[in-house]
């Protein structure tokens, strides 16, 4: 214990401050290495489902799939990372440790990503082992940066406490918009090793890891460190099946008692058995939110292959002015009643989404030519000349056979194309297509007349004709709804949960989006819907899931963690003394300790 004494003699109290206000200065270096780290995860991820499909050659339902169950590990490891940091190591070592994992990880999918080592087995080799070590170092640190960004601040700021968290959440935000901006343009417009360059796409979210481990050790010196609380988790398991056995023994025997958990009295603490009581109620309180995750992360399956176009671009624009604007309003409203606002305005993005989907489909990924129209459109040729024609259609080459030979349907981006050179054996001629359009499927029949090659085209599919605009309300509300979901739940997990166990209680709220993407890999991907009909069926199932969260919200009162301190002021041990007059400790239950309003 004495090197933990070393490590935490720093205090709240003690900690230097911004400027003269409640902030610690340690927080700066958090947020920053959260925006680095954010940067790296989303970086990897913005080409992730392009490099499965074009480099390592694997179908886009194969893709979409590995995307997902990476997304949902991701997810899920946070319990591991938050054992950890609250049971053995924590939170400031575990980030340390558990970042190396995490550098190497990405250093091992960058070294995949390189033509010249090894072949196509090697590549999916180095690949799903840098995932998972990503998996395992991203998932292993969230729950305990956050948690460890709140730990930095004294008791009484709880509201610096709570705008902490907003601008924690910009933070993340903006590295994850800066980096699905460049690392698409670090594959497409850099080439290297004869192609796109993943390796250095995925390189360059590498670099920024080690940013972000850098600035968070810089750190070290100002921060408040919590000494780990012991083996957590095997104490909770042990008095939660304690509480079970005893109950299931002796109910008959004994009086009833308030709360199944009471059972436990007679061997644990009072004091653990009320931090029990405060996590279960909020697990209990997150069961129905993970169908929010499941519509937002839907985001991924339509939007990912269209990183390079105009739409991305939209939500970038309307996600940065939003998630400025909307911190204002978090805090009229109480956690519980944002946080089913939040899950509304997703349901109506996806009302909006499929309002759009009707008209024109942008998102399909059918094998069937005419429905793969997305950022492209398709040309094809009919020669109606006696000699065989190559056509030249900006960088692609078109062949059509003479005497009505056909060529190939081949994708074209959409632009002006007024010299296209068309070569026979014996010449060479330049015919004006004129624009191409989006989603549109031409026909060109090419003639010899007298006065040299003559065309005629044909549009077989129009183009789409929906203005782009549409696509802005899809993306206020879910940006919105994601503000108000999103950054509540974040501080609610960490204000709600008791000193032990706040990496835990934070590794459950991360846990809600893995079981989205399980939510996601089930539904849509086995459903084989039309894609608007599965945006109606996400929606109508969020509202449900709102209504039924809204419930239970009311019945929840919220409670201060940091009133167990001075509600058990005695160590746990002597807790479990009696009184030598004989008289019995009463029990204090959760309604003991000062409370809000319901929702």
């Amino acid at each position: 214990m004495q090197r933990w004494r070393l490590a935490v003699g720093k205090t709240s109290k003690d900690l230097q401050k911004l400027c003269g206000t409640n902030y610690p200065v340690s927080i700066a270096f958090i947020v920053v290495n959260e925006f680095c780290e954010r940067f790296s995860y989303y970086g990897m991820k913005a080409v992730l489902t392009l490099y499965f499909i074009h480099y390592l050659h694997w179908d886009k339902n194969l893709s979409t799939a590995v995307y997902h169950a990476f997304s949902s590990l991701c997810y899920f490891t946070p319990l591991l990372g938050a054992v950890i940091a609250d049971s053995w190591l924590g939170k400031f070592r575990t980030v340390i440790y558990l970042s190396i994992v995490y550098v190497i990880g990405h250093v091992v999918k960058s070294v995949g990503a390189i033509p010249d080592v090894g072949d196509s087995t090697v590549h999916v080799v180095l690949s799903m082992l840098g995932l998972v070590l990503i998996a395992f170092g991203t998932g292993g640190i969230k729950p305990c940066v956050a948690a460890f960004g709140g730990d930095q601040f004294d008791e009484e700021h709880t509201e610096e406490r709570r705008k902490f968290f907003s601008i924690f959440y910009m933070s993340i935000n903006a590295g994850s918009v800066l980096s699905t901006i460049i690392t698409p343009i670090l594959r497409g417009d850099v080439k290297c090793f004869g192609g796109d360059c993943y390796a250095l796409a995925f390189g360059v979210p590498a670099a920024l890891m080690v940013i972000a481990l850098v600035v968070f050790i810089a750190g070290s010196g100002l921060y408040k460190k919590s000494p780990p609380e012991g083996n957590v988790l095997v104490r909770v398991c042990k008095c939660i099946g304690f509480a079970i056995r005893n109950r299931w023994n002796n109910s008959k025997k004994s009086p009833k008692r308030s709360h199944w958990l009471d059972w436990a009295e007679e061997k644990y603490p009072k004091r653990l058995i009320q931090e029990i009581k405060m996590v279960f109620r909020v697990l209990v309180l997150y069961i129905p939110l993970p169908m929010f995750w499941a519509l937002f992360d839907q985001q991924v399956k339509c939007y990912i292959h269209l990183i390079s176009f105009v739409f991305s671009n939209t939500q970038i624009i309307v996600s940065i002015s939003l998630k400025g604007s909307i911190q204002f309003f978090l805090f009229i409203f109480s956690p519980l009643k944002k946080m089913a606002a939040g899950m509304i305005l997703a349901a109506l993005a996806f009302c909006a989404a499929t309002v759009v989907e009707i008209n024109v489909i942008v998102c399909t990924f059918s094998n069937i030519a005419s429905k793969e129209l997305l950022i492209f459109d398709f040309c094809r040729f009919i020669n109606t000349h006696t000699e065989n024609i190559n056509i030249t259609v900006g960088t692609e080459e078109f062949y059509a056979a003479a005497d009505y030979g056909i060529s190939q349907n081949i994708s074209v981006p959409r632009g002006e194309y007024n010299g296209v050179v068309c070569k026979t054996n014996s010449d060479q001629y330049l015919i004006d297509l004129g624009l191409l359009d989006f989603g549109a499927f031409y026909t060109v029949i090419l003639s010899k007349e007298s006065n040299g090659l003559t065309f005629k085209k044909m549009e077989d599919i129009q183009a789409n004709n929906i203005h782009i605009a549409w696509q802005v309300p899809q993306y206020v509300f879910i940006t919105a709804g994601e503000v108000m979901f999103s950054i509540t739940g974040l501080e609610f997990s960490y204000s709600q949960a008791p000193a032990s166990m706040k990496s835990v209680l934070q590794a459950g709220w991360l846990m809600t989006v893995a079981f989205g993407n399980v939510i996601v890999l089930i539904v849509a991907e086995g459903a084989g819907m039309e894609q608007w009909t599965e945006f109606l069926l996400f929606a109508g199932l969020l509202v449900a899931v709102s209504i039924i969260f809204s419930i239970m919200a009311y019945f929840y009162t919220y409670v201060d963690p940091d009133q167990l301190d001075k509600i058990f002021r005695e160590d746990t041990d002597d807790e479990k003394v009696e009184s030598s007059d004989g008289k019995k400790n009463e029990a204090v239950s959760l309604t003991d300790m000062p409370k809000q309003t319901k929702m």
